[in-house]
């Protein structure tokens, strides 16, 4: 993970929006078979550079709100990307759903977890699940 840079702030997710669940910002982490062939295809259509580290494998670009995480050689298929605490505008959110209670809510609600946070920790953490289809899904905390 490359470390974020010093992010604006919002106080709290906007109540407004739906779902039942606040889980963060949203991306989708591709596994690409050429991180710069990749880079560049996306960048015809608009998206920029914001993070990453292509020496290490992954970069992750922007195009307004929409956030796309490009993986070479770092896992297989790819995967829905939740970040806690973080919007799609790339706001530090001051009050937000900590990951290990988004956890508690899943266990609540009998879904199956290949890979769990550590829920007596605090601060950065992940968990991992897939959907009935095989959809793999990441919920990644950064702070």
């Amino acid at each position: 993970m490359s470390e974020l840079p010093d992010l604006p702030t919002a106080p709290a997710a906007d109540p407004d929006l739906p779902g039942a669940l606040e889980l963060g910002a949203f991306s989708l982490s591709l596994s690409v078979a050429d991180l710069a062939t990749s880079r560049d295809f996306y960048s015809k259509l608009g998206f920029v550079e914001t993070g990453g580290h292509a020496d290490h494998g992954y970069l992750i670009l922007k195009n307004g709100e929409t956030t796309l995480g490009l993986f070479q050689g770092l896992f297989e298929g790819n995967i829905l990307t939740f970040n806690p605490g973080l919007t799609n505008r790339m706001e530090r959110l001051e009050q937000f759903t900590d990951a290990r209670e988004v956890q508690a809510r899943l266990d609540e609600a009998g879904v199956e977890l290949t890979n769990r946070a550590d829920a007596e920790s605090t601060g950065a953490t992940s968990l991992t699940l897939v959907d009935p289809d095989g959809n793999a899904i990441l919920i990644d905390q950064f702070f």
